[in-house]
């Protein structure tokens, strides 16, 4: 077998393989490549603990205190070693931006709670509550159909 890698930073990206026949290490090669840069676990650190997170079990990324947290469904929020704008770019479209500091996984809010005010609340299935700015609920309208 023969491997070739490119190095050009003005071409397009794209992997090609010619192969005889698809076998399962084909399949996991196409689905790496094809995963665009999404993870299915991020670390998160809880006291001294250090834990790897499902990122489906992850009902929120936020910044609290200028530190980056991620609130799970138990109720528990790890402190996460990356910036927002780091993590969003790895999150699948399952996860939405609801206001400046606060990532959403739309599978995991349970409801939207509207205040007299006019704002809007997303409440999580654990119970958290996180704002949802105006011009992000637009995006969100659009995502359900409302």
């Amino acid at each position: 077998m023969n491997f070739k890698l490119v190095i050009d930073q003005n071409c397009t990206e794209e992997v090609i393989a010619n192969v005889h026949e698809r076998t399962p290490l084909i399949d996991e090669i196409e689905r790496l490549v094809t995963q665009e840069g999404t993870t299915n676990q991020i670390a998160g650190i809880l006291e001294d603990e250090i834990k790897l997170l499902s990122v489906d079990e992850v009902e929120c990324f936020y910044v609290e205190d200028e530190k980056t947290y991620a609130s799970i469904k138990d109720g528990k929020k790890y402190l996460i070693k990356k910036r927002l704008y780091e993590i969003e770019s790895t999150l699948p479209t399952d996860f939405i931006r609801i206001n400046k500091s606060a990532i959403a996984n739309t599978k995991r809010i349970a409801r939207f709670k509207v205040q007299l005010s006019g704002a809007v609340d997303a409440q999580f299935e654990s119970g958290y509550l996180e704002a949802v700015s105006r011009r992000c609920f637009v995006e969100l309208r659009k995502r359900y159909g409302l």
